[in-house]
């Protein structure tokens, strides 16, 4: 038996490095283009763009949290931001009292409407310029069964919440 650590060949680690560097490259592109454009942050674009998208223009602050891959007390922090700025409004669910609804304003249309032009140009010009459409339904299949796997598992909106002093508990026993 061997008691060497698990790695990635050759191929695998290539593949990682490449996925990490393009993601970084263009997210900071992004993020560029927004703050400028409209000065927004990517996880508040990821937010007025979902919001946008809903049939009601609202979601619960748990699903969107989940959908944007951010935590709880960042969401409400960036949700705060936005509802400070007039572009969304925070209310509590109708249908469950410990919830909070967030809701899209007229003035947060306008501002995604803004910013969407120079996101696409941003988006298309880095990401699917140098590939052609079949490339690109390629990599469309090549990432939706790997977003899947990592999504397989519970949201994080459904693990339990730790108190305060419970990790470094944790850590002692």
């Amino acid at each position: 038996m061997s008691d060497a650590p698990p790695s990635l060949d050759p191929v695998q680690l290539g593949a990682y490095f490449d996925l990490i560097e393009v993601t970084s490259l263009l997210r900071h592109a992004v993020e560029q283009q927004l703050r400028e454009a409209g000065d927004l942050s990517y996880v508040q674009f990821q937010l007025l763009a979902r919001l946008g998208d809903a049939p009601t223009g609202s979601h619960r602050m748990t699903d969107l949290a989940d959908g944007v891959v951010y935590s709880r007390s960042g969401l409400t922090y960036q949700a705060g931001l936005l509802e400070k700025a007039g572009l969304v409004v925070r209310v509590p669910s109708a249908d469950d009292e410990r919830s909070t609804t967030v809701t899209i304003t007229d003035a947060g249309r306008e501002r995604l409407a803004q910013v969407l032009p120079g996101h696409v140009e941003v988006v298309g010009g880095l990401l699917f310029e140098p590939l052609s459409h079949d490339d690109v339904k390629t990599l469309a299949g090549l990432l939706a069964p790997v977003r899947d796997h990592m999504r397989s598992a519970p949201p994080r909106s459904a693990a339990p919440r730790r108190r305060k002093g419970e990790a470094t508990r944790d850590r002692r026993h």
